[in-house]
């Protein structure tokens, strides 16, 4: 049994142990004891701040074992994706191209550099250990930050956006940042990910990337294969956050050409299908009943924490049943509002 809750001072040496077990393709999660640190105390005063209007809050969650409380995964939600400057992102237009000379009219591919993220709310540092084999704790990691946000709504945007890694070789490099990225910034795609912090928000984004449409046919073509593509390390994320409703739109990343999701909080499962309920004891004994599977979530913005529970179907319930190994984990008694949501 997995529990997700927001992280403390103490996940410290855990997180470093996360950070060095991911790859390259996480590149948004902070990968020194400094940036964990510091995204940890900057985490504890979001969750503490009274919030009317979405500013510079991020909230980072841990997935936590219940049986040895080891932490087997980490995920983010920012309020405004660069509170702090400006979200860059490439945009994919097509312009037109008119001979009348030649009577030739054709469509061209190219990418803008745009700053129109800029604002929205965004998800990232998504990592579950041994990915590979995850189960329903990766569905429960990646879900409950969201189910933070439609239990506080005044804290986030109306539109969310996920930023996935693009696809790099062996030598973690890639096709996208060798044909583009390396032409302005003079450095290897490793060291300017490490330069930014997996930020999207620097001046020097601005002072360096191209600011006229680059021609997409002029790419070599490892590069545009690479437009659009996820990292291995991204499937997983890809999946789970297709399944909530988000889709790949009209942006890429601007350093390795990786897909950013986007989607209307109200086009979210974890908007538009959450209930609210009340905790009930459970029954000693169900028999055969039919059940259900559920995300359950503590409606405590100061206490926030989620479990996935298994329970007889409550859309014309008032209530849920939870065992009390589940109301531990919430920190709840029978009689609290939880939020649920079918997983």
């Amino acid at each position: 049994m997995y529990v997700v809750r927001p992280v403390a001072m103490t996940d410290i040496p855990a997180l470093e142990a996360l950070a060095a077990a991911a790859s390259s393709g996480v590149h948004t999660m902070p990968k020194t004891r400094d940036a964990i640190e510091h995204a940890i105390e900057h985490s504890i005063a979001s969750f503490g701040a009274e919030v009317d209007i979405p500013s510079e809050e991020s909230y980072m969650f841990v997935l936590e074992s219940m049986r040895d409380q080891r932490i087997d995964g980490i995920a983010s939600i920012s309020a405004t994706a660069g509170s702090n400057g400006t979200y860059f992102a490439f945009r994919n237009d097509v312009v037109q191209q008119v001979s009348r000379d030649l009577n030739i009219c054709h469509s061209v591919h190219a990418l803008t550099l745009c700053s129109e993220l800029t604002g929205h709310s965004q998800l990232s540092s998504f990592f579950v250990r041994n990915w590979q084999q995850a189960g329903p704790e990766a569905k429960l990691l990646s879900r409950a930050r969201l189910m933070f946000a439609a239990l506080a709504p005044t804290r986030f945007g109306d539109r969310f956006f996920v930023p996935l890694a693009g696809i790099t070789d062996e030598n973690a490099q890639s096709p996208f940042w060798e044909a583009l990225g390396r032409k302005f910034f003079q450095m290897d795609f490793m060291a300017a990910e490490r330069v930014v912090d997996g930020a999207r928000n620097r001046t020097l984004i601005v002072e360096l990337m191209p600011h006229y449409p680059v021609y997409v046919p002029l790419l070599p073509g490892d590069a545009q294969a690479a437009m659009g593509q996820v990292h291995p390390e991204g499937e997983l994320p890809l999946r789970l956050l297709s399944e909530e409703g988000f889709e790949p739109d009209e942006y890429i990343d601007i350093f390795d050409g990786g897909p950013i999701l986007q989607a209307h909080k109200n086009a979210l499962r974890s908007f538009t299908a959450s209930l609210l309920r009340h905790v009930s004891a459970a029954p000693g004994a169900d028999g055969d009943a039919p059940k259900l599977r559920y995300l359950v979530a503590a409606a405590k913005e100061h206490n926030f924490r989620a479990i996935t529970v298994e329970s007889a179907p409550i859309k014309l319930s008032d209530n849920i049943a939870l065992q009390p190994a589940a109301l531990r984990a919430l920190q709840l008694s029978v009689g609290d509002a939880v939020l649920c949501v079918e997983i």
